[in-house]
């Protein structure tokens, strides 16, 4: 429904596109001369007609409170929720801490940090990267970790986890990979005769250790005793031991994890002691 109105309008000046109307109580306005009648020139008399129409308003409100009611489902109701840490490995000296894929609905993740006994880490996460591998811890010592990230629509903190790392004694956090090994499985290196995959995989099973097919982020020890191969690579390209496997063999006979460059399948820059284990 539309009221309307009609204003009588002397034209006064027509300039650059604008006119200047003049009211019969002498008050000065403004208007388009476009949308003033063809052959209207100074001096001529228009009417001009002011209409409110409360149908349109209606629908626009209503268009405007839709649009509202849209953007409040989107963004205020579906929040980000926090983190779900938990723990993928453990060794002697390390530990490696992922989390489930972050759900931030329409939020925008700004950064993440990782705190060991309170004490935040100054390790970088990149974005899009869902684990992190913190080495250098004590042997035998108790850690709580979590993590908080940051996001457009603010600041959110994960569950805690606490985890002991292994004592020596403990060959459960062995995960290795097996490189190229040599194909005769009688041939003699001195005293030592050479083993086959097959007798590897039993010493794990036997130590409850765990192998897998390709190098990861919780590779250990890479296992053989020709160098080359794209496991070889990634291994040297992760600076993860690259050792004969008699090293294994030694960690099943003595019970206590070995070091690993007495091992090494040709010398190298040492790695770092929490590496080695």
């Amino acid at each position: 429904m539309a009221t309307s109105t009609s204003v009588q309008f002397t034209v006064g000046k027509l300039d650059a596109g604008m006119a200047i109307l003049l009211t019969e109580d002498h008050h000065l306005i403004e208007f388009p001369s476009l949308l003033l009648p063809p052959g209207v020139t100074s001096g001529s008399i228009v009417n001009i007609g002011v209409n409110r129409n409360y149908d349109q308003e209606a629908a626009q409100k209503q268009e405007f409170w839709e649009l509202q009611e849209a953007i409040l489902k989107e963004f205020g109701r579906n929040k980000p929720e926090p983190p779900r840490l938990h723990i993928k490995h453990v060794t002697q000296t390390s530990v490696i801490l992922e989390w489930e894929p972050l759900v931030l609905h329409q939020a925008k993740l700004k950064g993440l940090n990782i705190y060991r006994n309170g004490e935040r880490l100054s390790q970088n996460v990149p974005l899009g990267i869902n684990y992190i591998k913190l080495s250098g811890l004590e042997l035998d010592h108790d850690y709580e970790f979590y993590i908080t990230v940051q996001t457009t629509a603010g600041a959110l903190t994960s569950n805690k986890v606490n985890v002991k790392t292994h004592t020596l004694e403990n060959l459960t956090g062995i995960n290795v990979c097996f490189g190229i090994l040599n194909d005769n499985e009688n041939e003699q290196d001195g005293d030592n005769p050479s083993h086959s995959k097959q007798e590897l995989i039993e010493i794990l099973e036997r130590i409850g250790a765990r192998y897998n097919e390709n190098v990861g982020p919780d590779t250990t020890h890479l296992l053989c005793n020709i160098q080359g191969g794209s496991e070889y690579q990634r291994a040297l390209e992760g600076s993860i031991p690259i050792v004969k496997p008699d090293w294994l063999v030694a960690c099943e006979k003595t019970g206590v994890l070995q070091p690993a460059l007495p091992y090494y399948l040709v010398p190298q820059t040492p790695v770092s002691e929490e590496s080695n284990r």
